[in-house]
């Protein structure tokens, strides 16, 4: 195997591994969303994390964050909690760098 082969394998891995930690964070992400949502829901202890699993799942109906995003403002609209999708966006931002951060220190 050559230098630039074992280079090669060497970047497939890493993108392999990078793409593994960003799907992994997106899910804790809307796990943390999720759970945050349930708490200004008026949901808690197992609800709250049946919930949350309800908003990870939510994520496989489309690419992209449009479906968490739609899930969350309409359980919020039917709740009558008033919460912009501005608000809940940068929700969204803050929880990946957690999420990500928690994902990279093995947790």
């Amino acid at each position: 195997m050559s230098t630039l082969d074992k280079r090669e394998e060497g970047f497939e891995k890493k993108f392999a591994l990078d793409e593994e930690q960003k799907f992994r964070a997106e899910a804790r992400r809307n796990r943390l969303l999720g759970l945050w949502a349930a708490e200004k829901l008026g949901i808690s202890g197992e609800a709250a994390t049946a919930y949350a699993k309800e908003v990870v799942a939510a994520d496989f109906e489309e690419a992209g964050d449009a479906d968490v995003l739609r899930k969350v403002m309409g359980d919020f609209a039917a709740k009558n909690v008033a919460i912009t999708e501005q608000a809940i966006r940068a929700r969204m931002s803050e929880l990946i760098a957690v999420a990500a951060a928690e994902v990279k220190a093995g947790k």
